[in-house]
């Protein structure tokens, strides 16, 4: 299949009661193991790309791999900007070929976060391109993205409905106590913030920071609203944590391909594991 927008799958997930996950391009290997995830479970899904990625290896790359994958997947794939930084660089992966982006415009005053994500949105979907705004401030580090945990902020329910109305994003990530990376403890979802938002709106609500969250804690989010579920540090910790053993008990292996190959594996597994806990196996 060629790549496609998110609106071909997440208003289905948000109807339906279940969500599709984006994982994160970091390479070659990332790349197979989600599609072969993917095809192994017959659902759509989506290739998440920072900034930083993308400066790693090379947008023509990136999209290149995106469009092989998704043709061997045989399922419906959407090639995303994640946290995209400016108006500039949406356009420039439109251009490219990405088939969704995604603006976080939450560091902006409220107004402005509006206005800005307001000229991507009409851009984008002129094209036939998804987009995915942001309101509240999530913690964690992420590639470029980096909050401390005091300066994260809860997204405001009634200020993320308005935001919705102006903006008439296709996703709407809300900041409700996840945060990037790996949880040093249980992370608090407010879940009542969910639930407001996503009775009020028409787009299903983002859950940014999934590696890590409790699995009951991700089917109350679904069951609430949640569509789309952003999952990338599990998937490095899977394919590092194999790839360290490896040359631990084989210090003279020197072939990658003999090291990768069982980093891919698990991040296959890893990504199956997570298509099957948000109810999107079976739904491509």
């Amino acid at each position: 299949m060629s790549l496609v927008p998110m609106t071909e799958f997440l208003p289905r997930a948000k109807k339906e009661g279940f969500a599709v996950g984006q994982f994160n391009m970091n390479n070659l290997e990332f790349v197979q193991g989600i599609a072969a995830a993917a095809k192994a479970e017959k659902s759509p899904f989506i290739f998440g790309v920072s900034e930083g990625a993308m400066r790693y290896m090379g947008l023509e790359y990136v999209v290149a791999m995106a469009e092989i994958a998704a043709k061997e997947a045989e399922v419906p794939v959407a090639l995303h900007l994640d946290h995209g930084s400016s108006f500039e660089v949406a356009m420039k992966c439109i251009q490219a070929g990405f088939s969704s982006v995604m603006f976080d415009g939450s560091h902006h005053p409220y107004e402005e976060n509006i206005r800005l994500t307001q000229e991507i949105v009409k851009a984008a979907h002129a094209v036939g391109v998804s987009v995915e705004g942001e309101l509240g401030t999530i913690g964690g580090v992420e590639d470029d993205v980096q909050v401390d945990e005091e300066k994260a902020a809860l997204a405001n329910p009634k200020e993320a409905i308005r935001f919705w109305e102006e903006t008439q994003v296709d996703a709407m990530a809300i900041a409700v106590g996840t945060a990037h990376g790996m949880y040093k403890g249980e992370p608090k979802i407010h879940f009542n913030i969910i639930e407001e938002v996503a009775q009020n709106i028409d787009a299903p609500i983002v859950l940014h920071g999934g590696s890590g969250v409790p699995d009951s804690a991700i089917q109350e989010s679904i069951r609430l609203g949640v569509g789309k579920i952003n999952v990338n540090t599990e998937s490095q910790v899977a394919c590092t944590q194999v790839i360290r053993d490896l040359l631990v008990s084989q210090p003279d292996m020197i072939d990658p391909r003999k090291y990768l190959g069982p980093g891919r594996e698990a991040i296959q597994e890893t990504v199956q594991g997570k298509m099957r806990l948000f109810g999107s196996s079976g739904k491509a």
